[in-house]
């Protein structure tokens, strides 16, 4: 404590001691985010962060405080250096584009400081307006439970380990699974957080079998048959099926109905993962696509995609709340509860997920629906399917370029074409392609492999971009192909 006036600490702590200049300097934080958020779709998609600022962020640890000013300084520097998934033309991965009205429920959130693990207080019943929304919105029975969580990873996780103790019992929980051979099914495009799944909980990435899928990259149900039939006979026990609602690669859906049914007839725990393709289920005319999702023991999705909440936040839901809360349920002493006072109310989150510290994450998915209601969100995501769709008509019109799995979302798969270049060349080609548009700031859309071939991946989860978008995307990589 050498060279700090002690007198701050005993008169004091961490609060302004000008609560005015504060304000001020939060007042241009503020501003400076609503430019940021305003401007979205001008200037460059991806901007790399300068080697100035990398350097500045190499700093020691900072023994004294500089004050809030540095502090605001130093965040409103940071703005411009994101991802770039705000921009209208970031078409990387599968990531949502956020919001202003978010911003508002973030300094709510802030303000409150809320841990939502468990007692009686206001953002408890937050996330329970928000899972029963959810509950709702995806068609699962009344008394379904669920948490607002990180994002389907964790979701996944819950979710598995709750198939897990239906399939060995609650003693799993102390005993570990110990002699026993579990093993669960999914599509060969199941995104990889099924697989870390069955490692974290014990269950080994290798008992988790990749089923083949078909032309439209669904699983094939008639494998799958086969598959467990095969399991069974050699003394493996088949505990959980895992149905895709819109694949990470291409966005296939998988026959979930179909699934459904053969969970049922197996006595298999049927989880969907429905990461960004469930929150079709806020659309009409998506909805049926996605039918038999609603008959599902476990449902893992995320808010920060599809329904474009600022990141993170996901839900899991699973059908029967008894079997979710025995697979997380025990309390030291220090978190009895109580029928009066702060300690009391039914449900706390800490029984039903692995985390205690738990931010107040419902609040901005609550402040989402509230703005914009589910109807709005849902035809936001038939126009970027439609976006998808005409994209796909554009490569498919032109001789130079081809789709490599059919547009069944909102994701288009395609590659450039040159004669005389053979596939290793190709895929050389088009990788280059992708990485001058990022560079340029003109568009990001990642890549990936369809079927061993390096495809230019153009996933549109973005409110904010239009057709004039896809245009420009279009043209700037027939340009770059013959640059």
């Amino acid at each position: 404590m050498a060279g700090w006036d002690m007198t701050r600490i005993e008169t004091g702590g961490l609060d302004p001691e000008d609560w005015e200049a504060f304000r001020a300097e939060a007042h241009a934080m503020l501003d400076a985010a609503m430019d940021q958020m305003q401007s979205a779709g001008n200037g460059r998609v991806w901007t790399p962060l300068p080697e100035a600022q990398k350097a500045g962020l190499r700093a020691p640890l900072p023994r004294e405080g500089a004050g809030v000013g540095a502090v605001r300084a130093g965040c409103e520097a940071l703005l411009s250096y994101g991802v770039g998934n705000a921009h209208p033309r970031f078409f990387g991965w599968v990531h949502g584009s956020g919001t202003p009205g978010n911003m508002i429920a973030e300094i709510a959130a802030a303000a409150m400081n809320a841990n939502l693990g468990g007692r009686d207080h206001g953002a408890i019943y937050v996330e329970r307006q928000v899972v029963e929304w959810c509950r709702e919105m995806m068609g699962f029975p009344e008394g379904a439970s669920g948490l607002i969580v990180s994002g389907t990873s964790l979701a996944t996780i819950i979710a598995l380990k709750a198939a897990r103790e239906r399939a060995l019992g609650v003693e799993t929980r102390k005993e570990g699974i110990g002699a026993a051979r579990l093993v669960g099914y999914c599509s060969s495009e199941t995104h990889a957080c099924v697989a870390r799944a069955f490692d974290m909980l014990g269950i080994g990435s290798d008992a988790l079998r990749l089923v083949p899928v078909d032309a439209e990259f669904r699983m094939q149900v008639d494998v799958l048959r086969a598959m467990i039939a095969e399991d069974r006979a050699a003394g493996l026990q088949p505990f959980a099926l895992i149905g895709t609602a819109g694949s990470v690669n291409m966005g296939a859906i998988d026959p979930l109905e179909t699934l459904a049914g053969i969970a049922c007839d197996e006595g298999l725990w049927f989880h969907v993962d429905g990461a960004f393709g469930a929150m079709g289920m806020a659309s009409a005319r998506l909805r049926p696509l996605l039918r038999g999702l609603e008959a599902a023991d476990s449902l893992a999705f995320d808010f920060h995609k599809w329904m474009h909440v600022n990141y993170d936040a996901g839900c899991v839901l699973i059908r029967d709340e008894a079997d979710h809360r025995r697979a997380f349920a025990a309390r030291p002493d220090y978190l009895e509860g109580a029928t009066r006072g702060l300690a009391a109310g039914d449900r706390w989150a800490v029984d039903y997920g692995p985390e205690l510290s738990r931010g107040f994450r419902a609040l901005k998915v609550w402040a989402s629906f509230v703005e914009h209601g589910v109807n709005r969100i849902g035809a936001l995501a038939e126009r970027n399917c439609d976006q998808a769709a005409y994209l796909g008509g554009l490569v498919e019109a032109e001789a130079t370029t081809e789709c490599l799995a059919p547009v069944t979302l909102n994701i288009c798969c395609f590659r450039v074409l040159r004669d005389g270049l053979d596939d290793a060349a190709l895929d050389a080609l088009n990788a280059e392609i992708v990485l001058r548009l990022q560079e340029g700031g003109i568009a990001a859309p990642s890549t990936t492999r369809i079927k061993g071939r390096l495809a230019i991946r153009v996933n549109i989860t973005n409110h904010r971009t239009t057709q004039e978008d896809i245009d420009i995307l279009f043209r700037a990589v027939l340009a770059e192909a013959w640059a």
